[in-house]
């Protein structure tokens, strides 16, 4: 994998439930975070007395977060929307070279900021909300 702009790194939200994506405008930051949470079933005939894992039990997780300036009505409406009805709506997230991660996803957060001589900012965080699908690209 080669090196990547990070504005092509996108966070898509779908728009009306029907798989109409648009990507999330504004966004000047984003962040992708995959967890698994590890099963530790070591006991005393572990060998050498180190740990061991069970492989595929943990629980496993994704977290989104975003920041940037208000850049387009629809999307900026749409979240606020999906905060306040507490909606889990499709998100596609596109990490170029890597692939497509799509599921839904809830916005546990939405930070609003602005100083008298700068524009207004805003912050958003998503955690995953069910099964994730993945496409290699």
């Amino acid at each position: 994998m080669t090196a990547q702009t990070g504005k092509d790194l996108l966070i898509k939200l779908d728009m009306d439930d029907t798989g109409n994506f648009s990507t999330l405008a504004g966004l000047r930051a984003t962040r992708l975070s995959l967890n698994a949470e590890s099963v530790d079933v070591t006991s005393l005939d572990s060998a050498g007395g180190w740990r061991e894992l069970l492989g595929g039990a943990g629980v496993k997780s994704a977290a989104l977060s975003g920041s940037g300036i208000f850049k387009d009505a629809a999307t900026d409406a749409r979240a606020r929307q999906i905060f306040f009805d507490g909606e889990l709506p499709e998100f596609q997230v596109i990490v170029p070279d890597f692939g497509i991660l799509q599921g839904r996803f809830m916005i546990t957060a939405i930070e609003y900021a602005g100083t008298h001589n700068g524009e207004a900012t805003f912050e958003m965080s998503m955690a995953s909300a069910g099964e994730l699908g993945f496409t290699a690209l």
